[in-house]
């Protein structure tokens, strides 16, 4: 025989619900499930009404936080709010195309502190550019000055009684400060990222061709920087300004670039460089800068930098003539400062003021030799 199932009632059928501690299933007949569905509807109904301020007649009250967000004097967001009115979007235009860059206020009557390569097109080919304010706002820019050397530029824009920011003190600058750099990257206005000095003179090459090249003594972050940064401000826990941004390192080659995504090496151009370039261009729309009178050997791989071996190598009547370096000297140190490839005595030599009197050390025929002169401007 067949053992056979226990029946069910008429119009009872079994509902199934999940199964007991010992593992197997558990049946309710239709009426006990009508009854437990009428008591949950009821608690149901309970707190539903607490929720709208009244259970049973007497009146809810929930408590709620109001409590306001603390941003103190020197925070992240207190130095953003302070900085972010200073800083603008820059819209070049040109026959070849366009771009977008930033730039930030340095006088209250319409002057901007920019990056050339974010303007050089338009400067060129007689197109347009357009400065975006924080407010929204959208004016006319003319180019004051340029500097394709120190990859920096003055706009002028007709309005006045803009917010400018305060300068810092590049100089004083430590490895480990914090930094805020803020812009527009992918046209993104108003961008705020956080950072830290991870080091500084580097001397990177920036600028779009070869023959357009800036050779900067440079301020490396790992705040974010991207496309559109440029020209913007990174400044310091004080909310001053402490550099320029102006270039990125790339994975994928050695070059330096201000047009790829961030990998956390950015590079700013020293304030108290760009302040001073910015106040020559504003006064005569030109810069100067500082020359020893060499033609450097910029394919040389050793240590050092290498006067090229040519016949005019040396500028006749020129700071390093007058010194007495000759064509083929390696140059090891600049002012104190050890040199290692071309680029760093570029940029150490730019670092510096026309009329600088420096000491430097060289190498000739296996002797290592000291000389000073003094800097003069370059043409």
């Amino acid at each position: 025989m067949t053992e056979s199932s226990p029946q069910q009632p008429m119009g009872t059928g079994p509902w199934w619900v999940p199964s007991s501690k010992h593992g197997k299933a558990t049946f309710v007949t239709r009426s006990n499930a009508l009854l437990m569905a009428a008591i949950a509807g009821l608690v149901g109904a309970i707190f539903g009404a607490s929720s709208s301020g009244s259970l049973f007649g007497y009146d809810i009250k929930l408590t709620s936080v109001n409590s306001s967000i603390e941003r103190p004097p020197g925070s992240v967001a207190d130095i953003a709010q302070r900085v972010l009115p200073s800083v603008v979007s820059i819209s070049a235009r040109s026959s070849n195309g366009g771009g977008t860059g930033t730039g930030f206020v340095i006088d209250s009557n319409g002057y901007i502190l920019t990056n050339n390569h974010v303007i050089s097109d338009a400067a060129v080919d007689g197109g347009e550019i357009e400065v975006q304010l924080n407010d929204g706002t959208t004016l006319q820019a003319s180019i004051v000055g340029r500097d394709s050397s120190y990859d920096l530029a003055v706009l002028k824009v007709s309005r006045t009684g803009l917010t400018a920011l305060t300068f810092g003190n590049s100089d004083q600058v430590a490895v480990g400060d914090s930094v805020i750099a803020i812009g527009s990257p992918l046209g993104l206005s108003g961008t705020v990222t956080l950072g830290i000095v991870s080091a500084k003179d580097r001397a990177v090459t920036a600028g779009e061709s070869q023959g357009d090249s800036s050779f900067i003594n440079a301020i490396q972050t790992d705040a974010a920087i991207n496309p559109g940064n440029s020209g913007g401000p990174l400044v310091n826990s004080a909310g001053a300004v402490i550099g320029v941004n102006s270039a990125i390192a790339t994975l994928g080659s050695s070059a330096l670039s201000s047009q790829t995504g961030s990998i956390g090496l950015g590079f700013a151009i020293p304030i108290n460089q760009a302040r001073k370039t910015a106040e020559q261009l504003i006064k005569n729309g030109k810069a100067t800068y500082p020359v020893i009178g060499v033609s450097v050997d910029m394919q040389y791989a050793g240590d050092g930098a290498k006067v090229a071996d040519t016949s005019n190598a040396i500028l006749p009547g020129g700071p390093a003539s007058k010194a007495g370096l000759r064509a083929g000297d390696l140059i090891t140190s600049f002012d104190g400062r050890t040199i290692t490839t071309p680029e760093e005595l570029i940029v150490a030599i730019r670092s510096k003021n026309v009329g600088d009197r420096v000491e430097i050390e060289y190498i000739r025929s296996g002797k290592t030799f000291t000389t000073s002169l003094t800097l003069t401007a370059g043409k």
